[in-house]
């Protein structure tokens, strides 16, 4: 995968709803520094995954963050730590402007009294032009495109270590989607490590350095984004010529 120490392993990953049991035995791993992606069908738990790792759902496995244990971490410990989560639903607060919305988003570094937080605006500016045109706007009347880069300023405000991002071109146009990946391929580029979990295989593979194929639960295929790119399998079910929402 990488010559980059693991920031994040997960192992025996259990979690769903309930009774149902949707993940059952997963294990994946993350290098520092690195893009790993894990594609699948609807379903397949993939939301689920994310979710577990923040601690938003309860879990059971290994989860070592940095060589520590979190797995007995509670959400706020975890964000405390560095990690963050961009949902697939983005749940911005809509009746505030978009600055506002930001600013919420660097409560970790507020907590810790990190001086010189609010400096992070600026670089979320730089790589989304559009939210400080729109700084003054609320976020619910913003574009699709937008509360996306919206969601993950956001998250970015927290200067997380790892970044968690749920399916973040969902619903979103070709020259968005475009924009979207070229910011993932940028936070690569600072250190940012990032677990993407995307419904479009071919972008996420070509943005990536590792991926996996996750399907009912447990983790199928596996291996570098250039290998799964040309596994037989991975192109005939993902990467075929029909387009999959």
């Amino acid at each position: 995968m990488s010559s980059a120490p693991d920031l994040l392993v997960v192992r025996g990953l259990h979690a769903g709803y309930g009774k149902a049991e949707v993940l059952t035995g997963l294990s994946l791993h993350a290098a520092t520094g690195s893009v790993v992606t894990v594609i699948g069908p609807n379903g397949a738990g993939k939301s689920t995954m994310l979710n577990a790792i923040m601690g938003v759902l309860p879990a059971r496995g290994e989860l070592r963050f940095e060589g520590n244990d979190i797995a007995q971490d509670s959400l706020e410990e975890r964000v405390l730590r560095g990690i963050a989560l961009v949902p697939e639903r983005r749940e911005l607060f809509g009746s505030m402007p978009v600055e506002d919305n930001l600013v919420l988003g660097a409560f970790r570094r507020f907590r810790l009294r990190q001086p010189g937080w609010r400096d992070e605006l600026d670089k979320v500016y730089a790589l989304f032009p559009r939210l400080k045109e729109r700084r003054t706007q609320l976020a619910g009347t913003l574009s699709g495109g937008e509360r996306q880069m919206l969601a993950i300023g956001r998250a970015l405000m927290s200067a997380p270590r790892l970044l968690l991002l749920d399916e973040p071109s969902l619903g979103l146009a070709p020259l968005i989607v475009r924009d979207i990946f070229r910011v993932i391929a940028q936070l690569r580029a600072t250190g940012v490590t990032l677990l993407l979990v995307e419904q479009n295989a071919r972008a996420a593979l070509e943005v990536a350095d590792y991926g996996y194929v996750l399907e009912t639960g447990e983790i199928a295929l596996q291996g570098s984004a250039q290998e799964l790119a040309r596994d037989p399998r991975v192109v005939e079910t993902y990467l075929g010529t029909q387009k999959r929402s």
